[in-house]
């Protein structure tokens, strides 16, 4: 019955087999047939920007929430975006339920243990060739437009605590960048102080959407406690139609192509402007879920506008384009249209072979595989082993574990090769 509801919920019958029996690893099946062809078990492929629905354990959350009276608010309703603790956010991202992925993973089987997002996590990776994945909420995304800062924070201390107990402790291919509430700077600082060194943890993750500038004064203690325990500070885009500069727009196609960016593109601005790089040279920053297209236009553009005004960012001592080619950028959505030139120009433009990282933002609508990266002609294999996996395992020191499968397939090259 609750499968049903579910189904007429996201608009979809039950008559709908990809929905009813909706099963990861036969969804991935052809993923899986690629990244064997590709011969995925000779690489460490890390996934930096993935997905769960945390709003599917809204339960086990609240059990880690200090707040009685939040505590009981979240539950009363059962669902994390109905519940007045997030924010809801305009947009078809599952295209009116054609995207089976949103609607099918309510109704997937799994075992009583280990946790079910760990299970789902494991079937996508190891269908698509991934060994170890940074895993990020999606609903909470938003989080930070909540207009009550005590919701933010409370709901922030109770999903990072959980993640940290129930699916990054009992899994070494998990890892995450923790939500840190940036709009409550003290509580920030001791989220920092209190998670750096969990296992799994690898830095911690402001979203697009912040009521204050990143630049804020308040927010230099953040950046200074991020610096001191050597985490790196995501920045992981999100859309918000109610943006002012984005509410002209009237088709989500048009919010999704420019507010992925635009967020970005106005924090990356005013880190740079504002000399952050110089005031804390050893804090990396990771710009995540933004596409490249950007970056070459951004360059360009502040460079040109730095060169004729530098008495405005007295605190740079290089352009900004210099300190851009040594921050790291995820890969997905990337633009594969026709112009591959440009795309290759973007590459040499950023230093891909050591800056970028790649992502998948699997499970959603425009999610990339790892064959975005490994196909792409210009590459060397160098290059692609460091964009795949390798410079992702340098900056959030991770064990190169490897999946179960990768595992098996080297062991039986082995033995093929002493047979021979």
């Amino acid at each position: 019955m609750d499968a049903k509801i579910n189904n007429q919920q996201a608009g979809i019958g039950m008559s709908d087999p990809s929905v009813a029996e909706f099963d990861t690893s036969k969804l991935l099946k052809n993923a899986t047939e690629q990244a064997k062809n590709r011969n995925y078990q000779d690489l460490f492929i890390c996934d930096v920007d993935s997905h769960h629905y945390e709003s599917e354990h809204l339960p086990e959350i609240l059990e880690y929430m200090d707040d009685p009276v939040l505590q009981h608010f979240g539950l009363s309703s059962g669902q994390i975006g109905r519940s007045g603790l997030i924010p809801q956010i305009l947009g078809s991202q599952d295209m009116a339920g054609r995207v089976t992925r949103y609607p099918g993973r309510r109704n997937e089987k799994v075992p009583a243990k280990p946790h079910r997002d760990i299970t789902l996590t494991r079937r996508w990776m190891d269908g698509m060739g991934i060994d170890v994945a940074c895993l990020f909420p999606t609903p909470m995304l938003s989080l930070s437009t909540h207009p009550q800062p005590e919701v933010e924070v409370a709901l922030a201390w109770a999903y990072n605590r959980w993640l940290c107990e129930r699916i990054l402790a009992e899994d070494p291919r998990i890892c995450s960048m923790l939500y840190l509430p940036v709009n409550e700077p003290a509580q920030a600082v001791r989220m920092i102080e209190h998670f750096s060194g969990k296992k799994g943890v690898v830095g911690f993750l402001s979203t697009s959407n912040q009521k204050r500038p990143i630049h804020d004064n308040e927010n230099l203690k953040i950046f200074a406690a991020l610096q001191a325990h050597d985490m790196p500070l995501g920045f992981h885009a999100i859309y918000n139609w109610s943006d002012p500069a984005l509410a002209q727009l009237n088709r989500f196609i048009g919010v999704h192509a420019l507010g992925f960016t635009f967020g970005n593109m106005i924090h990356l601005t005013n880190w740079l402007m504002n000399g952050m790089p110089e005031r804390f040279p050893k804090l990396k920053t990771v710009w995540i879920e933004s596409g490249l297209a950007w970056i070459p236009f951004m360059m360009q553009r502040l460079d040109n506008e730095y060169m004729m005004r530098t008495s405005e960012a007295p605190l740079l001592k290089r352009k900004p384009s210099d300190y851009m080619r040594e921050m790291y950028f995820s890969s997905q959505p990337m633009e594969m249209v026709d112009n591959r030139d440009a795309l290759e120009v973007t590459f040499r433009m950023i230093n891909a072979e050591t800056q970028l990282l790649y992502s998948s933002d699997y499970p959603h609508w425009d999610m990339d595989l790892p064959s975005t990266i490994y196909d792409l002609p210009f590459l060397s294999d160098a290059a692609k082993r460091n964009i795949l996996g390798e410079s992702a395992r340098k900056l959030f020191r991770l064990e190169p574990v490897l999946s179960d499968w990768k595992l098996e397939a080297r062991a039986a090259k082995s033995a093929s090769k002493r047979a021979v």
